[in-house]
């Protein structure tokens, strides 16, 4: 293992070699390539690493980069690494010894992303994030100067929480709740960077929409229905008088916890408003056609992440093109009446 300094020496050195990344000042990194990351003249091979690869969107994501590179010519592997952390880097030096040209990745926690860094550095592989970000010079991207993270493919943390925000502020206004018996639910997982953003996001957004502040209670969880479902039980029964409730979150799993917490405290769904970050669970609860207090969702399709990483990963392994800082797939609000002309696929 290198010493501290040797490995942020080492790690930061990824982005002007291995990954051709320049300062974040730019956003961009450069048009041809660098360092020892060439083109491939002959077939690609990639290895897409994903956490929670049974999730809904995750197979989503997973499905649309087999598309892209079945499209192209690429040899692609999936590779389900759950919510295991210390799986991350074994896979990692699997795929590196099988002789993959490529790297994307989703990390189940973002403190091992300097190990993955070092790793790609060290074999000379191109290095790609989706969805979550990670640091070349240390374990919380958070805490990282912008020109060492990885660059990543996903969506843009601040404007999904925004609209996640804004559609809150509209059912609330439209419900007629007061701010005195309302409280808004923020819950997510606290030491994942991209879900900070989309919190944050969704609150001064909640706030500037509905001309009024509601009192806002963040709950930490691990980003999982049972794990927000249990913190915001605890979360009811520590506010009694409290008559309505507003639920955003990281994700889809977030705001279904919650909404189910609530539901199973007797609280009904015309005093909830859920809006969900993912759709894909939300639409279960629009699928039954029973009321619930899931009132929209942001659809943000997997498929769409996972095709533009493959995309952007060939872009530069075959054409030289450098990586982008952030590159970002559409997003759509839909509810129960819109969900289905939207394209959303519900399993």
């Amino acid at each position: 293992m290198p010493t501290p300094r040797r490995l942020a020496s080492a790690t930061a050195t990824v982005l002007a070699t291995a990954l051709g990344l320049t300062a974040c000042s730019s956003g961009q990194s450069p048009s041809g390539p660098s360092g020892d990351v060439r083109p491939v003249t002959g077939a690609i091979s990639l290895t897409y690493l994903q956490k929670q690869g049974d999730q809904e969107y995750f197979i989503g994501e997973a499905a649309g980069a087999k598309a892209k590179a079945a499209e192209l010519g690429i040899d692609l592997k999936v590779v389900n690494l759950g919510n295991d952390a210390n799986r991350t880097v074994s896979e990692v030096q699997s795929a590196i010894a099988q002789k993959s040209n490529g790297l994307i990745i989703v990390v189940p926690d973002p403190a091992v992303g300097p190990q993955v860094v070092q790793a790609a550095l060290d074999a000379k592989v191109a290095l790609l994030t989706s969805d979550d970000q990670i640091c070349t010079t240390g374990p919380t991207p958070a805490s990282c100067a912008k020109g060492d993270l990885v660059p990543r493919i996903g969506f843009s943390g601040e404007q999904m929480g925004s609209e996640v925000g804004k559609r809150a502020a509209e059912e609330y206004t439209d419900a007629g709740w007061s701010a005195a018996d309302t409280r808004t639910i923020s819950a997510w997982k606290q030491d994942v960077t991209v879900c900070g953003d989309r919190v944050k996001a969704a609150k001064t957004a909640f706030t500037a929409a509905a001309g009024t502040s509601v009192q806002n209670i963040d709950v930490a969880t691990d980003n999982t229905p049972t794990g927000a479902q249990d913190k915001v039980a605890a979360t009811i029964t520590a506010h009694p008088g409290v008559k309505h409730w507003i639920v955003w979150g990281c994700n889809d799993e977030n705001v279904q916890g919650g909404v189910t917490a609530l539901q199973n405290a007797g609280i009904g769904p015309s005093d909830i408003i859920g809006v969900g970050l993912g759709a894909y669970l939300a639409c279960k609860d629009w699928k039954s056609g029973k009321p619930s207090g899931m009132k929209a969702a942001l659809f943000i399709n997997g498929k769409d992440v996972g095709a533009l990483a493959v995309q952007t990963m060939y872009d530069r392994l075959k054409r030289g093109k450098g990586f982008p800082a952030e590159a970002f797939a559409p997003t759509r609000m839909v509810d129960a009446t819109t969900w289905r002309a939207a394209g959303l696929s519900c399993n």
